[in-house]
């Protein structure tokens, strides 16, 4: 079923929609919020969550890009229980060593008064990734959107685990060099 299809299910308020967005899009979530999580049951309520938000949510929505937006649902979700769980037992896991990788490139989001705001940091990211080579571009979103771990990528990719480590150095220090230009660290 295309993605117009499911999306009007939800306007007509139809459980079909739920169905067939799990169906179309299940193993894509469920894949994001384990990354994230590494907890099956943690990433299945959260994926359910999703589909919770999308009912609620559409109507009045009405996503041009259905695939991305659910999979920023889940993602947004999947982090908060991560805090969340964090914050309950204060131990290190995988998602702490990734989000520590870009801790050197992106500046602390409140942590000065000349700080940008999280948007407009984002907003700079995305044009800084568009100048990048797909190769680079699809490597740094699997790392540091999707939680690949770095053998995942280069599984995924066909190449060696040196390569996506090294793509991952240089992407994110001339990102830390953009920024710096666009004037977020100052």
């Amino acid at each position: 079923m295309e993605d117009a299809e499911i999306i009007d299910l939800y306007w007509q308020r139809d459980q079909r929609a739920i169905d067939e967005t799990h169906g179309k899009y299940g193993g894509f979530l469920a894949g994001i919020a384990w990354n994230i999580l590494r907890s099956h049951s943690d990433a299945e309520e959260c994926v359910n969550d999703t589909y919770l938000r999308t009912w609620n949510a559409i109507p009045p929505a009405r996503p041009s890009a259905f695939r991305a937006w659910l999979g920023r649902i889940v993602r947004n979700l999947s982090l908060d229980r991560w805090k969340q769980s964090r914050t309950a037992k204060r131990g290190g896991d995988g998602m702490e060593v990734l989000l520590g990788e870009l801790d050197d490139c992106v500046p602390e989001p409140h942590g000065t008064e000349r700080t940008m705001e999280d948007q407009e940091i984002a907003s700079l990211i995305s044009a800084f990734l568009r100048r990048q080579s797909p190769e680079s571009r699809i490597i740094f979103l699997r790392r540091y959107w999707y939680g690949q771990s770095v053998a995942d990528i280069a599984a995924g990719m066909n190449c060696g685990e040196g390569k996506v480590k090294s793509s991952l150095f240089r992407t994110r220090k001339a990102l830390r060099t953009y920024l710096e230009q666009e004037e977020v660290f100052l």
